[in-house]
């Protein structure tokens, strides 16, 4: 049966960290240089609506490694562009690859792409979720701390799909969420309300200090993602005191790690001084998409072995 990755409360924590002890061994043996071709001859078609560079150059690097090949696909250029229903499109590209990555605006419309796919879907982002992007942030946290979920963690800014993931996040792994937001900027209500049946620790504020204090990860993303660039001006006077900066750091744990999923607008929501500093792991963070999407596109295409 296949299982697609289109969300993190999909799955349990368990079959979540045996991504994660397969992305350590597919690390391993990409930083040695060993083959590791367990997608040997199969295909991922990649579907963009959304600009991209971490995304379409981690999933078509990591499945050139796998031994697979990757299909650039931006939907103004296929006739998804041109009115194609979604379910047309899904059962055609299931006669052809062997997975699908989509980087889309819908959740909706990822979920039907999916329920008409014969082969795995792997949401590569959309305005509800980032799941990939959660899962290299979590095992980037996992490399510098080890137990990584005993740790506090801190969302500052705006209650975003990286916010929504975050939360699901804490419900399926049991750390603690602290997530402040400006008003009117929170997350997604459905999401919070089924992460706390669920049992999870979170905080909710609209006072970045009370959830900074003593947090041992800080986390935070752009103020106007892609779509609402209109809202720019008007977001930049609402997250006013809502950015990473020195004096942010300063109230979390002395060792609190920094986190932002990239692209940054340096002096908006995070300060230059905090991304070249000792308590950033951005850049680490970056990186690991690479080795996470090519445990998620093993563990669901192929054999999710090296050996």
């Amino acid at each position: 049966m296949k299982k697609d990755f289109l969300c993190l409360s999909d799955f349990t924590c368990s079959e979540l960290e045996e991504i994660f002890a397969l992305c350590r061994e597919l690390k391993a043996k990409t930083k040695s240089g060993t083959p590791h071709r367990l997608l040997d001859g199969q295909t991922l078609a990649m579907i963009f609506e959304k600009s991209s560079t971490r995304t379409r150059i981690s999933f078509e690097v990591g499945m050139f490694q796998l031994g697979g090949h990757a299909l650039f696909l931006h939907s103004a250029t296929t006739q998804m562009g041109r009115g194609e229903p979604i379910r047309d499109t899904a059962r055609v590209m299931s006669g052809y690859c062997n997975g699908i990555m989509i980087r889309t605006y819908s959740q909706q419309a990822i979920e039907e792409l999916a329920a008409h796919s014969t082969i795995p879907v792997i949401n590569g982002l959309t305005d509800m979720y980032h799941p990939c992007q959660i899962m290299a942030d979590l095992f980037t946290v996992m490399e510098h701390r080890g137990n990584y979920r005993e740790l506090k963690y801190c969302w500052i800014g705006d209650g975003n799909n990286m916010a929504n993931s975050w939360i699901n996040a804490a419900a399926v792994f049991g750390f603690e969420l602290r997530v402040a937001t400006p008003k009117s900027y929170e997350p997604d209500i459905t999401i919070i309300a089924q992460a706390k049946k669920a049992g999870a620790k979170i905080i909710y504020t609209n006072d970045p200090i009370v959830a900074a204090k003593d947090a041992d990860v800080l986390n935070t993303d752009v103020w106007a993602s892609m779509g609402q660039e209109a809202e720019q001006q008007e977001r930049a006077r609402a997250f006013t005191g809502f950015q990473i900066n020195d004096e942010i750091v300063a109230l979390a744990n002395q060792d609190a790690l920094v986190m932002h999923c990239l692209p940054a607008h340096r002096g908006e929501e995070i300060t230059d001084s905090v991304i070249e500093g000792d308590h950033a792991i951005i850049f680490e963070e970056a990186e690991n998409r690479l080795h996470v999407q090519k445990a998620i596109m093993a563990t669901l295409m192929g054999q999710n072995t090296c050996s």
